[in-house]
Order: C-alpha cells, then structure tokens, then sequence
C-alpha cells in the first residue's frame, strides 16, 4: 500500500515562505503524476499545484502561479511545495496526492497557518 506522510506545515507570518515535503513509500513513485491540493475553512478543496511523473511539467492554480513552485526528487520518493509571498488567505490543510489509476492517494494534511 502507498503511503504518504506530509510535514513541514505550521506558522507563519505574511510574506514569509514555507516548503513543506511530501514522502511517499512505494517503489513505484516515480510512475506517479502528484499534486498538492488546500482545503481552507468553509471553502471546497483545490488543487494548488501538480507535477508529471517525470518533473518536467507542472501545473498552477491562479491563486498560486509565480509565488508557489512543486518540485520533486524521485530518488527520495518525495515531492515538496515550495511557498513563496504568502498571504493570510493561503491558509489552509495542504494534501499532498498522487494521480494515478485506479484510485488518487491522499496524504493525512499538514496544517498551514498565515498570520501575524
């Protein structure tokens, strides 16, 4: 079975960055597609962000392009989001999630909290 821990969320002040990681346990990461979707209180859950297999494209939200970056390193089964600029209305659990058939994975969340 997969498995995906999520880290590296907590506090931060507005402006500030915050590069959570991503690791998953199965040997066939690498085959995986992988996204990070947010759900922030009362709003539905989004897709911020999502990488190929491979790395080489990616994919934004609005919201997020050229303040959010996801990245992966294959050799340590581990993809990260990088957040750059952050504003109070990022705040949110952040997912990390593989796509792939014939069903998604989902991490358990990591709490990202923006404030002052």
């Amino acid at each position: 079975q997969l498995q995906l821990v999520e880290s590296g969320g907590g506090l931060v002040q507005p402006g500030g960055p915050l590069r959570p990681p991503c690791a998953a346990s199965a040997r066939t990461f690498s085959t995986f597609a992988m996204a990070w979707f947010r759900q922030a209180p009362g709003k539905e859950r989004e897709c911020v962000a999502t990488i190929s297999s491979g790395g080489e494209i990616t994919l934004y939200e609005d919201s997020v392009k050229g303040r959010f970056t996801i990245s992966r390193d294959n050799a340590k089964n581990t993809v990260y989001l990088q957040m750059n600029s952050l504003k109070p209305e990022d705040a949110a659990v952040y997912y990390c999630i593989t796509r792939s058939w014939p069903y998604d994975y989902w991490g358990q969340g990591t709490q990202v909290t923006v404030s002052s």
